[in-house]
């Protein structure tokens, strides 16, 4: 599910659905361009999928519990970019540490406030990753995580 809306959305699914091609996994995108075409689209998977990744940004992180309701009223599998998606009721996330991206981003300030020319400071890219899994949403939509999985978690919401 993403935001066309959105270049931010419309980028992420490109990449989608190259991962999911070189996986053999067939995608069926679900376009949202605002809050009231979620639980239409929702309504038009009716079945015909085994999970939902949901693309992070603006307008599907504001309706996130929305999105996560529908989906576990159909018992999909929510996969999210972000630990807040999780905590409303995601099955699991990964991604960037967000606490650590702006302590990262103060270093930077920091940096420039001292002299330094941002133009001559190198990009960097996120270090640290989460995985988060939520097992209340895993049993309420009856699926079992792993045990070896679950030890692999940052963090497991019960």
């Amino acid at each position: 599910m993403a935001n066309v809306g959105s270049s931010i959305g419309v980028l992420e699914m490109r990449e989608v659905a190259v991962a999911a091609q070189t996986l053999g996994l067939e995608v069926a995108t679900l376009e949202v361009r605002r809050a009231e075409d979620i639980a239409p689209a929702m309504n038009a998977l009716s079945g015909g999928a085994d999970a939902l990744y949901v693309v992070t940004e603006p307008l599907v992180n504001t309706n996130r519990i929305q999105i996560n309701s529908l989906a576990l009223q159909a018992r999909l599998p929510t996969l999210h970019g972000q630990k807040p998606y999780v905590e409303a009721g995601g099955l699991m996330s990964y991604g960037a540490n967000i606490p650590d991206l702006f302590r990262r981003a103060a270093d930077l300030v920091d940096k420039i406030l001292r002299g330094a020319r941002a133009a001559d400071i190198p990009v960097e890219q996120p270090t640290k990753f989460d995985l988060v899994v939520n097992l209340t949403t895993a049993k309420a939509i009856g699926l079992t995580i792993p045990e070896s999985f679950l030890l692999r978690a940052d963090e497991v919401i019960e």
